[in-house]
């Protein structure tokens, strides 16, 4: 039987997680405009998987922003303006990937704070864009402030579900780094098992 490649494991992943992000976004979404519809914060998991991703697979939680976006529009009956609000502004949540350049992902994914500051910058990036993208079709110049109010329960939602993440073994990690090293623990324990008869 054929080895699976490091390529299609990584596409067989970002597909699993794509699906949980739409599902859970569809479901969030579904609750906040259906059964409690006058409530004024709302919860959405996409940043929360969008972190995770861009910590196992980089610039590649850009699609997990997208189909986020996508999922929490398609729910709600959004207008044409907001699909694009949504799925382009969520990309910006991407901004946090320059913190891998400024400390490294084992810093972040290790260090408490680092975790946070992370989370909280892929939170504000997408906040930022989802602005920007507003400005462009005449939105208010302080709707910033909406922005980053109305959705501040996703963030505390994201902060503690991706410090939960780090705990589990390979969860919250450089995909690259984790395979090696659960092929080393395996070479290990085999070369341990063989000297041991």
């Amino acid at each position: 039987m054929n080895k699976m490649t490091f390529n299609q494991y990584r596409a067989i992943d970002l597909v699993i997680l794509a699906v949980v992000t739409a599902v859970f976004e569809t479901i969030t979404t579904l609750a906040a405009t259906r059964w409690f519809p006058d409530q004024l914060y709302t919860l959405s998991p996409t940043i929360t998987m969008v972190c995770i991703v861009m910590m196992r697979w980089g610039g590649f939680a850009a699609i997990h922003a997208f189909v986020g976006g996508a999922a929490f529009c398609m729910a709600s009956g959004a207008t044409e303006q907001q699909i694009i609000l949504y799925c382009v502004g969520n990309c910006f949540s991407l901004l946090a990937l320059l913190l891998f350049k400024l400390l490294g992902k084992a810093k972040i994914k290790d260090k408490f704070y680092f975790t946070v500051l992370f989370t909280v910058c892929a939170y504000i990036g997408a906040q930022i864009g989802r602005w920007l993208v507003g400005l462009i079709f005449g939105g208010p110049f302080d709707s910033v402030i909406v922005f980053l109010t109305t959705d501040s329960l996703s963030l505390l939602f994201a902060i503690v579900v991706v410090l939960i993440s780090r705990r589990a073994d390979g969860l919250f990690e450089d995909q690259k780094s984790y395979l090696i090293r659960i092929d080393k623990e395996r070479r290990k324990k085999e070369a341990e098992d063989f000297y041991a008869q």
